[in-house]
């Protein structure tokens, strides 16, 4: 009987040391960990996220969400755990890192289907005149370390909804993109009778000559998804805007068109701003030669104002001089004789 209690106490101390030395192994070793350089962390306790006071609605990028959807959006304020350990943790909590350097993905990329917009390398809008065109470019974006739980716990897939919010404001305002008006119409003089619209390009031609334009709306419009999915667009880099092949040559033809018109123009506008310069010139060439000819005649009247003033016989004398100085350069002299 000895035997078999001493036997059950060194089984049920066997058991005990094992699940000891085993909860030592599995969340003595595992309850340490570092946070890399370029990524953040969060700390959940039993499911639930260390929150600060606050929430995002007081953040500025707030502003940037449509009255109605502020309450939508509104989350807590997280602590966030710098780069650095190692940093302990107990085995109910959790630790959610997450990488906050840059990077790149096509704008026609697809996380859910890879061989959507012809295998992520194409994505398709419908212009202001129906063109289907094809678009590509880049997106730069990275997580934002001020809203990790927009990205950890408010949407399932951040990206995706990204990636969505910006295709979604991108063909919305390719669908109504148009030129300024003041492009087409600073061609043409003030007092032309002739309908600007004429030299008016098409969507897609407008498009391509305003791409930054383009992506830089396209920057402002998604100020709001660090908000929204904890996503910060730093950059969009719409590159190309292709249209149908079969429609390629009949815009070749409307731009080549349309350049001979402004080019003309253009010229028409050089011609007569010369010629209004030379007839500026010509005034002025005129105006200086009636000066040069009028100032020794008011000089010489000042003249014999003053000397005039000095007496009728200092005119005489003068006038004397001057006549003796005529008969000397003259070669032949007609006088008046008297009878």
């Amino acid at each position: 009987m000895d035997f078999l209690l001493g036997l059950l106490f060194n089984i049920v101390g066997g058991v005990i040391t094992g699940i000891t030395v085993w909860l030592l192994v599995r969340y003595g070793l595992t309850s340490f960990y570092t946070v890399d350089q370029n990524e953040r962390a969060v700390k959940t306790i039993f499911g639930r996220a260390e929150r600060l006071d606050g929430t995002t609605a007081d953040d500025p990028f707030a502003e940037y969400l449509r009255p109605e959807e502020r309450e939508r959006y509104t989350y807590p304020k997280v602590r966030v755990i710098p780069p650095g350990g190692p940093y302990f943790k107990w085995p109910w909590e959790r630790i959610h890192k997450v990488s906050i350097a840059t990077q790149t993905v096509n704008i026609a990329t697809d996380p859910e289907d890879p061989r959507a917009n012809r295998g992520g390398t194409v994505l398709e809008a419908v212009t202001r005149d129906q063109l289907n065109t094809g678009l590509t470019g880049q997106l730069r974006y990275r997580v934002s370390e001020n809203h990790l739980y927009a990205y950890l716990f408010g949407v399932k897939r951040p990206l995706v909804h990204q990636l969505g919010y910006f295709i979604s404001i991108l063909r919305e305002r390719i669908a109504n993109f148009s030129a300024p008006a003041s492009s087409a119409a600073g061609l043409l003089p003030e007092s032309s009778t002739i309908d600007p619209s004429i030299f008016e390009g098409i969507s897609i031609n407008d498009l391509r000559k305003n791409l930054r334009e383009l992506n830089t709306h396209m920057d402002r419009e998604c100020l709001s998804s660090a908000v929204r999915y904890g996503v910060i667009l730093e950059a969009s880099l719409i590159t190309s805007i292709d249209p149908p092949t079969e429609v390629e040559s009949a815009l070749a033809a409307i731009n080549t068109a349309h350049n001979q018109v402004s080019s003309d123009i253009s010229l028409a506008h050089a011609s007569a701003d010369q010629k209004i310069v030379e007839s500026r010139r010509a005034v002025e060439i005129e105006t200086l030669k009636a000066q040069a000819e009028v100032e020794p005649l008011n000089a010489l009247a000042a003249q014999l104002r003053e000397l005039h003033a000095h007496g009728p016989e200092v005119l005489n004398l003068y006038l004397r001089n001057v006549r003796m100085k005529l008969y000397r350069q003259a070669q032949r002299i007609i006088m008046e004789v008297r009878s």
